[in-house]
């Protein structure tokens, strides 16, 4: 035997035992999802899947990379979730863009992803029980806040059970080379996003503006001498070449995204609390409002305000704390709060997600 032929028969073995060992932990998971169908739980938990990716990324000693393992991990928890329930995740599409590829990044691709029109959409298809879970953006790092989605929390009874950090990568797509492109697709704001790069690499083609990047990567497959900007995930949807990628003109450009349902997380020790309320009209009540967090040492990590559209003037408030809504110092602080408050609405408190390994992508 040679010694090619001697390592491929020990991966051989070796995989005689994984999918051996697949289907086992598969079917224990199922067994744990028939007792959660039984107490009305919901089949996605959040803090367990935080506390398997921690304990895999601990366990691993490479050379695999821990990213490499988390997607083997993704996928084997999409996998037994599938057929546990059939799982159903609205985000907001078309097919292809950022908000579906973060839902797949959360959800793996075994669970069916549903492409809503828009924000309103997602959040009824949940509402009604047609979705399990939405996934909707609600704030980018370069172009601030998604007000559409924190205005939908007013009258929504929906919570907050997980957030996703996806960092926006921008590719040039194409069925040819970068030197025959003369027109190039894609959303206003993305050209923004590019354009010293496009200035550079490409200034003589004609920008044309179209309402998605997925609708200029459909557009691209049927035009020669054209090209895309969208997502490494429309080039595969609509087999495009990626001719040049990251073309951004600033790496540090993250959405950050929320998964929304009737569900709420369970606590794990890393947890962000949502919350929204709208304050008395009356001197000093932000002021008032600040207090309750910094006496029981409650670190606010986003402040949103947006106007009610009820009355001129009139505003309400969206805040980010560090924290889980059972810990003691944040009921504490919310019983204060509401003292200053017209109303007060809990929106879910769910697992952080770390931001060091989406900077650690743009570093890479």
């Amino acid at each position: 035997m040679s010694g090619l032929d001697k390592w491929r028969s020990k991966i051989d073995e070796i995989d005689v035992k994984l999918v051996a060992l697949l289907n086992e932990r598969t079917e224990f998971a199922l067994k744990i999802g028939k007792l959660k169908t039984e107490s009305n739980q919901g089949i996605y938990s959040p803090d367990r899947e935080k506390a398997v990716y921690e304990r895999v990324e601990k366990l691993n000693k490479g050379p695999v990379t821990l990213e490499t393992i988390q997607a083997i991990y993704r996928e084997i928890m999409s996998g037994a979730l599938s057929l546990e329930k059939k799982i159903k995740i609205a985000y907001l599409g078309p097919p292809a863009t950022f908000t579906h590829q973060a839902s797949i990044e959360r959800f793996g691709h075994s669970l069916e992803h549903i492409s809503i029109e828009n924000i309103t959409g997602v959040f009824q298809e949940v509402e009604k029980g047609s979705a399990d879970y939405g996934v909707v953006p609600i704030e980018n790092s370069i172009e601030g806040a998604v007000n559409h989605t924190i205005d939908m929390f007013m009258d929504s009874n929906l919570k907050i059970c997980s957030e996703i950090l996806l960092r926006i990568s921008h590719n040039l797509l194409s069925t040819g080379s970068i030197t025959s492109v003369k027109k190039i697709y894609s959303k206003a704001e993305v050209f923004g996003q590019c354009r010293q790069w496009l200035v550079k690499h490409l200034p003589n083609a004609e920008f044309v503006e179209v309402s998605s990047t997925t609708r200029a990567a459909e557009m691209v497959k049927e035009q020669k001498e054209s090209a895309a900007i969208a997502s490494s995930l429309a080039a595969d949807l609509y087999d495009l070449n990626i001719i040049s990628e990251s073309i951004e003109d600033f790496g540090y450009n993250i959405t950050r995204f929320l998964v929304i349902s009737k569900n709420t997380a369970k606590m794990t020790g890393q947890d962000k609390t949502s919350i929204m309320f709208s304050i008395k009209d009356k001197v000093g009540a932000l002021y008032e409002m600040l207090q309750p967090f910094r006496k029981w040492g409650i670190n606010l990590t986003k402040i949103e305000s947006r106007p009610s559209k009820k009355k001129a003037w009139d505003y309400y408030f969206f805040v980010d704390f560090s924290g889980h809504i059972d810990e003691e110092n944040i009921q504490k602080a919310l019983e204060e709060l509401e003292e200053h408050c017209f109303f007060i609405k809990i929106l879910g408190s769910y697992p952080v997600e770390k931001l060091e390994r989406v900077v650690a992508e743009v570093i890479e």
